[in-house]
């Protein structure tokens, strides 16, 4: 399954996934070089339970031994998502992946700050109601200031989907409290049942050219596409499409087609695999030019066993549901969010595809949006909706695919 770090800007959401998973995911040079999260980070781990009853993640059996395979409680995979607001839209993406979710909030800042509340929203929207609230760098604060934040967090979640939500102190630069972090997320966060699948789907987050600059042709490798199954299951050889695919001619008369591929291989977990299923992220590598998957060039596709692809629209129609009010940064007064108008101009995030959606034909809660990229997707799939405002998108609501 998915767990999804979320929160604002510097909360220790990237410390906590390497303090669960040994991994620390900001591994892009201008994350390294500006010290937050840009794209989407993603580690395995596993989580285990031992006969005295203590949790503990993959690699750090309480007494220093080896993990114990009779104790494992399940594998998971961490997303990490961006917590600058900037980077709102691949938060949301992230978002479409997640089985459920930590919310991460700092102890040293006052609740709620800007992001925590966009993503809270965020998780709403995407309909993610498994939360565990983390909160976090209680090793900054006294004992009082730590109190006076876990009230202010109470107040914040009133009346919102994480209302009832465990809240876990913890010191992710310390290990502080993991041990209890993990017993909330199993007992808060349960793996979906996915046995009803009918087709197999997958989700693209993520795609890669993994040939070294100057590899000879004789040993290049084909390309390779990271995300998550969220239907049924890909073994290797198995001839899939991947839409909506590549554009195809000029102008008015281009139309876009799905690629084909063949899968050659399969990663999840660090461990290769023969078959993957539903829940986790996966790596496959194909037999495709890397020149198709280079620099993330098919994030937002998806991916489907040959004849068993979703839809693919230049045009929705969408039954919408728009918030009250704005998220508003600080010092900044709520500003309240307006009905949609005709001709314009929407950022629309459906899985992990972005496009511009024009309005059109607006009957009170419906609407027609014309798309700059077409996106694969079902009816009834959500998707969420942001507005330009100033020199920046804002999440104002979402809309139901009809």
């Amino acid at each position: 399954m998915n767990i999804g770090l979320v929160g604002h800007v510097d909360h220790g959401k990237t410390t906590l996934t390497q303090a669960l998973s040994g991994v620390w995911t900001d591994t892009h040079s201008e994350e390294r070089k500006r010290g937050i999260s840009i794209k989407l980070g993603y580690a395995d781990t596993a989580f285990y339970k031992t006969e005295e009853g203590a949790h503990y993640p993959l690699g750090r059996r309480p007494d220093g031994g080896k993990d114990d395979d009779e104790e494992l409680l399940r594998v998971v995979s961490f997303v990490d998502a961006p917590g600058h607001e900037t980077l709102m839209a691949i938060m949301i993406t992230g978002a479409s992946l997640m089985d459920g979710a930590l919310l991460m909030v700092a102890a040293n800042e006052t609740c709620p700050q800007p992001q925590t509340r966009e993503h809270l929203m965020a998780l709403e929207i995407a309909g993610i109601e498994n939360i565990v609230v983390v909160q976090n760098k209680i090793d900054l604060v006294s004992r009082e200031r730590a109190l006076e934040s876990h009230a202010e967090i109470k107040e914040f979640l009133k009346g919102t989907i994480a209302e009832d939500a465990p809240i876990i102190p913890v010191s992710a630069h310390h290990d502080v409290n993991l041990d209890v972090l993990i017993s909330a997320i199993e007992a808060f966060i349960p793996t979906p049942d996915r046995s009803a699948d009918v087709r197999s789907v997958m989700h693209v987050a993520r795609s890669f050219d993994i040939n070294r600059p100057g590899t000879r042709p004789g040993k290049m490798r084909g390309g390779v596409i990271g995300g998550s199954i969220v239907e049924g299951t890909f073994s290797i050889g198995d001839e899939v499409q991947i839409a909506p695919g590549r554009r195809i001619g000029e102008g008015n008369k281009a139309v876009w087609q799905p690629i084909e591929a063949t899968i050659s291989s399969i990663q999840g977990g660090g461990l290769n695999l023969d078959t993957a299923h539903a829940g986790g992220l996966v790596g496959i590598a194909t037999k495709l030019d890397p020149a198709t998957t280079t620099a993330d060039n098919l994030s937002g596709q998806v991916i489907a066993l040959r004849g068993e692809l979703p839809g693919i629209h230049d045009t929705i129609r969408v039954e919408v549901d728009l918030m009250d009010t704005m998220v508003a940064g600080d010092g900044e007064a709520p500003e309240p969010v307006h009905r949609l108008r005709n001709n314009e101009m929407l950022m629309l995030n459906v899985a992990t595809a972005t496009s511009v959606g024009v309005v059109k034909n607006v009957e009170k809660n419906k609407a027609t949006l014309q798309l700059r990229l077409p996106i694969c997707a079902d009816e009834g799939q959500r998707v969420s909706i942001s507005r330009r405002t100033g020199s920046r998108w804002r999440l104002i609501g979402h809309a139901t695919i009809v």
